[in-house]
């Protein structure tokens, strides 16, 4: 029901954590689940406020961008700087199976969750069988002359 669309995020994250410039854009651990009749998406993005979160869906690509920035001021001297700052961006596939157009967001304690309710055609459904007196003819009839 999901994919994932982001194949050198690990390697982006190796060579982040050797020191080397980061990627344009940095990455985000992701965790989806389904649970019952949703697909559940948690999206960790400590620091990001709500107006710094942008969630769009075109043509069933689910793209989460935010961007975590704080000021500093003249003459602050940095002692520590572990915390990547910039642009975070992630898109995930979502499958036919999904209704796209009933996605619910939230951000709480730095974790967005994302409620994907699965499509009513993408649900199970019974099949009942009728009885008929006649039954369905099943030979083939040859049509040729």
């Amino acid at each position: 029901m999901l994919l994932q669309n982001d194949r050198f995020r690990d390697m982006d994250y190796v060579l982040s954590r050797l020191g080397r410039t980061g990627p344009e854009y940095l990455t985000m651990p992701v965790d989806a689940y389904r649970r019952g009749e949703d697909v559940w998406v948690h999206i960790d993005l400590p620091g990001v406020t709500d107006e710094n979160i942008e969630i769009s869906v075109e043509r069933n690509v689910l793209t989460v961008a935010a961007e975590r920035n704080w000021p500093t001021e003249e003459g602050d001297v940095m002692y520590l700087n572990e915390r990547p700052l910039g642009t975070y961006r992630r898109q995930i596939h979502l499958g036919d199976g999904l209704d796209a157009e009933r996605i619910e967001a939230h951000n709480a304690d730095g974790v967005v969750t994302l409620r994907i309710p699965v499509a009513e055609r993408a649900k199970p459904r019974r099949i009942d069988v009728v009885t008929t007196k006649k039954p369905i003819e099943t030979t083939a009839t040859d049509t040729t002359d």
